[in-house]
């Protein structure tokens, strides 16, 4: 079958030059078949579609939490899950992001940051579907959620108490739950999460809902 379609391919290289020998062919139809001839290619291959989830957590001084929606649609009808929705051909990863946390939670310019690829052969059940995961981290006190049309309702959740999650979310937010603790240690942040102005108490509070577990008062001030 290979050799078949490596002759098939040759021939019409063929076919080309001899046009281009002989006259018939600008080279402006030269741009359009050759790139017609790699659209050809590239439509052998299996193409998996791609998703782009949104991990958002969310501190209001006292609790760590992940906003999810309840999905009125298959597939996992109703079961809670983290935003997402399928990247479009023309747009970029963050900014499908964008879109799809305004569509479907009304929240809006947020600052993203790529977490990781999940890239099971079996993570859903429509079909061979990649995830781009994006993650932030708001304080929900200062933002409006908003359910969008594919949700029956959208709500903040603390981390330690997730209700059972669609699709392979569990693994998604473990795996941002342990990204956000790994940054806490190495980058100061959390700043926007508080009041304009705020004691190195509240901010070490905000470590330790995140990291769940105290920190030594002198060694903390001495990060800071």
């Amino acid at each position: 079958m290979y050799c078949i379609h490596l002759l098939h391919r040759i021939n019409q290289h063929i076919h080309i030059l001899n046009q281009i020998i002989f006259g018939g062919i600008t080279k402006i139809n030269l741009l359009s078949v050759l790139i017609t001839l790699t659209k050809n290619m590239l439509s052998k291959f299996p193409r998996p579609s791609v998703t782009i989830d949104c991990v958002v957590f969310g501190y209001d001084g006292a609790d760590l939490s992940i906003l999810l929606i309840n999905r009125n649609e298959e597939p996992y009808k109703n079961f809670w899950t983290i935003p997402g929705g399928f990247l479009h051909i023309d747009e970029t990863f963050e900014a499908a992001a964008q879109r799809i946390l305004q569509t479907k939670t009304g929240l809006a310019e947020l600052f993203l940051e790529q977490l990781y690829t999940f890239d099971a052969t079996d993570r859903d059940p429509r079909g061979r579907v990649l995830s781009v995961v994006y993650f932030s981290l708001i304080n929900p006190l200062k933002y409006n959620i908003v359910a969008g049309s594919t949700a029956n309702d959208i709500k903040w959740f603390k981390t330690s108490k997730l209700p059972k999650l669609g699709f392979d979310h569990k693994e998604i937010v473990k795996t941002a739950l342990a990204r956000l603790k790994s940054k806490v240690t190495y980058q100061p942040m959390g700043f926007e999460l508080l009041n304009t102005h705020f004691t190195l108490t509240e901010l070490q509070q905000l470590y330790e809902c995140i990291l769940e577990k105290e920190i030594d008062k002198r060694n903390f001030r001495k990060k800071i």
